[in-house]
């Protein structure tokens, strides 16, 4: 006959432990099926430096911008200086023809009077100097001398200036290429960090960019009228500027940087601004208020003032916000970029 001996009890104290271990089993099991993953602080990381990066870079294209203006208006005065050079050459060589038919005269009247050596001494200043030699020339022959040294004088100090305008505007260009290369090398790093994602990290950085883009679209500007008739102008020509690309150093008409975008649409206000945001910040008439601002007035961002856009109306600006953006309305408070001051031509 078999056995049936009764299963031991287990203790009071062994059954609380068992008791407290499945609760707190299930008590994890439920939160981590209920709560969000969480995210994984190097994916953060990229983000951040990706976003960085490309802040960087729109920081440098305003310094870029800005020394290629420079460098135009250089090159436009080297031009000018050379041009206006070669017009007093083209005097002077006719002054001396004038002196070299006197001193062909007087050679073969009798002798060459040594005043007309004038025009042949390397010192002709010091030689004019000697009023003794003045008087053996006629008036006319004097003022003719007078003329030609006054007009070498001028030759040589734009001559001068044309070199040193030159030196300029290779520093400049110098400091162009310096920038180029600056930008492109956080571009290309910032590609890099973005190609490190995984392709569903990507596709979402891209959707939520894209988000952004066709919010714009739907946003409510409200009913307030410009304040100028010119920021009406240049900000109906941004506006038709809407869902084109950001590129950097770009002035359109089909890309654009942030103050390639302000320049151009003033531009088809007939109304000429400075090319960086910098230099914009400083053309009208300033407004420290956002409670002040107009439909049409600049204004100006970040602590550096490298931003530049419209104010829209309703709290809103219109601007080419970065890399990988598009022109396109975004909340002043949530452009990640501090307001400075706004501008009204």
């Amino acid at each position: 006959m078999a056995s049936h001996r009764r299963p031991k009890q287990p203790t009071p104290a062994y059954t609380g432990v068992l008791t407290a271990t499945a609760a707190a089993a299930v008590a994890l099991s439920t939160q981590s099926a209920s709560a969000d993953p969480l995210p994984d602080p190097n994916k953060k990381g990229v983000q951040a430096q990706i976003d960085r990066l490309y802040e960087e870079a729109t920081q440098a294209t305003e310094k870029y911008s800005g020394a290629k203006e420079k460098a135009g208006k250089l090159e436009k005065q080297v031009g000018d200086l050379q041009d206006a050079a070669a017009r007093r050459q083209d005097g002077l060589n006719e002054l001396r023809n004038q002196l070299g038919s006197v001193a062909t005269a007087q050679y073969r009247s009798g002798g060459l009077d040594p005043s007309v050596q004038l025009m042949l001494s390397t010192d002709p200043d010091s030689y004019l100097d000697k009023a003794s030699d003045m008087e053996r020339l006629s008036d006319r022959q004097a003022e003719t001398l007078k003329q030609y040294l006054s007009q070498q004088r001028a030759l040589q100090q734009q001559r001068a200036r044309a070199g040193e305008q030159l030196k300029a505007l290779q520093e400049t260009r110098k400091e162009l290429g310096s920038r180029k290369k600056e930008i492109q090398g956080k571009l290309a790093k910032a590609q890099s960090l973005l190609n490190s994602l995984s392709a569903e990290e990507r596709a979402e950085r891209a959707a939520k960019e894209e988000r952004v883009n066709r919010d714009s679209d739907r946003v409510d500007l409200g009913n307030e009228a410009s304040a100028s008739q010119r920021g009406a102008a240049a900000f109906a020509a941004a506006k038709s500027r809407v869902g084109m690309p950001y590129v950097w150093g770009a002035t359109g008409p089909n890309s654009f940087d942030c103050s390639g975008l302000t320049s151009w649409a003033f531009q088809q206000a007939g109304v000429s601004i400075p090319r960086t945001s910098q230099a914009q910040a400083d053309v009208g008439t300033r407004i420290n208020s956002q409670s002040a601002l107009k439909p049409g007035d600049l204004i100006i961002m970040r602590t550096d003032l490298s931003h530049v856009g419209f104010y829209a109306g309703n709290g809103q600006i219109l601007h080419s916000p970065k890399p990988g953006a598009q022109v396109r309305y975004e909340s002043i408070a949530r452009s990640g970029m501090p307001f400075m001051w706004g501008v009204r031509l």
